[in-house]
């Protein structure tokens, strides 16, 4: 086989990947937006506040949301020798109507204020009640 041929052959090769890998990084969504969400997150000294939103056409109940807390040290180049980041599952209480939504605060059993570096908080719902009526 010649230079040339091979040469090209590769060529052809190395541009169908291209092809495919930029067909694979084409991201179009078609799921519907969240039922449950939350927004107005504001931290101070490790609680949490926020509202619960229900954009679905149900009541739901028995929210879970996700709290974490990622430890981030002032030195990252020299951190300390213990991990202080945190994850907690909160529920909350109640049900939202449909279109509705419900403040909810969550504080931390200790304090969250630190000198060695500081806390990171994200906040995200895990899951829920969605009651369905039944149609007869």
């Amino acid at each position: 086989m010649s230079g040339k041929l091979l040469s090209t052959i590769l060529g052809v090769l190395v541009w169908v990947s291209a092809v495919e890998i930029q067909a694979a990084d084409v991201n179009i969504s078609d799921q519907p937006p969240q039922a449950v969400t939350i927004r107005n997150v504001k931290v101070q000294d490790g609680a949490v506040a926020g509202e619960v939103v229900n954009s679905s056409p149900n009541v739901i109940r028995d929210v879970q949301l996700l709290i974490r807390y990622t430890w981030l040290w002032k030195n990252e180049m020299k951190p300390g020798e213990d991990n202080r980041s945190d994850a907690v599952f909160y529920n909350v209480e109640g049900e939202i109507p449909p279109g509705g939504s419900k403040p909810v605060t969550y504080r931390p059993s200790s304090s969250m204020k630190e000198d060695a570096g500081r806390y990171e908080v994200s906040v995200k719902v895990a899951g829920f009640t969605q009651l369905v009526p039944v149609k007869k």
